[in-house]
């Protein structure tokens, strides 16, 4: 493993290890070493949680069940509850550049939080002991006493499984079923639901493709509301596979009037989005305002992705596949 000059976390410069910012959010301010005392290959995989994701195609992500302790991350032994989710890269060799997917993953949502300010699970990368990389969050299903909070997805929301709608079934419908749901559930609703809205726009705009029903969560407050979760499992497909622009198969709405650049160039622009968002019940004004970050060139990105923990290839190819997508969404349709 080469000698870290970024904070595996923030990818602020100057660190080789977690900078303060991190260690307190990420490990509630006790010093954490960034390499674990083990290797991914060493058959300890006991503690490897359930619920696997896929990236579009065929083949599982593990996720190991882990927990810090007296300044080193472990797995979890049988009985113990998990504070965090590491995740190396997947063994599917279908996916292109799959050694590079923890990177690209932990990128991405640094860039959602700190460009783009949406709340996100606490993330950094963090290394086995022979320095082969991994990703790694926070659990933000768990309160204080490490009992679970409440938490629903929205293929579980929308009544879909895969004995009513397949084995496809969290790729089916459309974002405005999200939002429709949103309504249902969520009594402060116009202010999630603008949450959701930037949510999706980030997904285009940095070509997430695998931004289906799973990814997306109500979660129970403290005050008994429904609010949408902190973002997680953002990542730019792109580099990985030939995707399309959106993961649910009936793309933003079924009912959407799409613009002219739209059915001209098989792609969405702004005037989609703004369709779009009046169509979920957001004012005009709201959504301007949401969409102005993304219509032009935001400088942090840049730096991110220069600081990141890709390789020098796939930062070439992150920054292209942002600016074609930046492209897209500045386009406007004729008069």
């Amino acid at each position: 493993m080469k000698d870290l000059t970024c904070c595996p976390s923030t990818l602020a410069p100057g660190f080789d290890t977690y900078c303060p910012a991190a260690i307190k959010r990420l490990f509630g301010g006790v010093r954490t070493s960034h390499v674990m005392a083990f290797n991914y290959d060493d058959g300890q995989y006991a503690a490897v949680v359930d619920n696997t994701t896929q990236i579009s195609v065929s083949g599982a992500q593990e996720k190991l069940s882990a927990i810090a302790e007296g300044g080193q991350v472990r797995l979890t032994e049988k009985g113990e509850q998990g504070q965090f989710i590491i995740k190396p890269a997947p063994d599917n060799r279908a996916l292109r550049d799959r050694q590079q997917i923890p990177a690209n993953e932990h990128l991405t949502m640094q860039i959602a939080q700190q460009v783009f300010h949406i709340p996100t699970a606490e993330n950094g990368m963090i290394f086995f002991a022979d320095g082969t990389p991994a990703y790694l969050t926070r659990r933000f299903d768990l309160n204080e006493d490490g009992g679970k909070i409440p938490q629903e997805d929205f293929s579980a929301l929308t009544g879909r499984t895969a004995e009513t709608h397949g084995r496809d079934f969290k790729y089916s419908g459309c974002y405005s079923d999200i939002a429709k749901t949103i309504r249902e559930y969520v009594a402060a609703w116009p202010v999630e639901m603008g949450k959701f809205f930037t949510l999706v726009v980030f997904n285009y705009a940095f070509s997430n493709g695998d931004a289906h029903l799973k990814n997306f969560s109500l979660q129970k407050s403290k005050d008994g509301d429904y609010l949408l979760t902190p973002a997680y499992d953002l990542l730019n497909t792109s580099l990985h596979i030939d995707d399309s622009d959106f993961a649910l198969e009936g793309g933003l709405s079924v009912s959407l009037e799409i613009s002219d650049a739209y059915d001209l160039k098989g792609h969405p622009c702004q005037e989609d989005f703004m369709n779009w968002g009046k169509e979920i019940g957001l004012a005009e004004k709201t959504i301007g305002r949401l969409l102005t970050p993304f219509l032009s060139e935001q400088p942090k990105v840049l730096e991110l992705i220069d600081h990141s923990f890709l390789e020098e290839k796939q930062r070439r190819m992150y920054l292209s596949s942002y600016r074609e997508r930046l492209s897209r969404l500045q386009r406007k349709s004729k008069p």
